[in-house]
């Protein structure tokens, strides 16, 4: 599978943004997907992740009721809605794809990268 994240972006405190993890290969629909971050001079974190079929989804503590991660497995694509977005969400976002169906918060699980979209959020 190859990942193409996009939609990053310099925004405002308080707006939303979306991302988009094009992917290619035919086992996306077969994949759980995730989106994780980095901040500057910090670890990878979890963002959101999604089951293969996009019926449970697990999101970190920081970003609840904010983001909201989804899937179109025709378009063999993964989406994330950010919305309420705070100076502390800045980080290079990355989508995933994962060896496992179901939601997996761990980055072990994720065979599959993509290059990373940056978010910048502005006070």
């Amino acid at each position: 599978v190859q990942l193409q994240a996009s939609g990053g972006g310099l925004v405002q405190a308080g707006d939303s943004l979306g991302l988009s993890c094009a992917a290619s290969g035919r086992t996306f629909s077969s994949s759980g997907m995730a989106w994780f971050r980095q901040a500057p001079g910090e670890g990878r974190d979890i963002v959101a992740t999604i089951s293969s079929s996009g019926s449970h989804t697990y999101y970190g503590d920081s970003v609840k009721g904010r983001f909201t991660i989804s899937r179109d497995n025709a378009k063999n694509t993964l989406y994330l809605q950010m919305n309420n977005l705070k100076p502390e969400d800045t980080a290079v976002y990355y989508c995933a794809a994962g060896r496992y169906s179901t939601t997996n918060f761990l980055m072990r699980n994720y065979d599959y990268w993509g290059q990373g979209t940056e978010v910048t959020v502005s006070s």
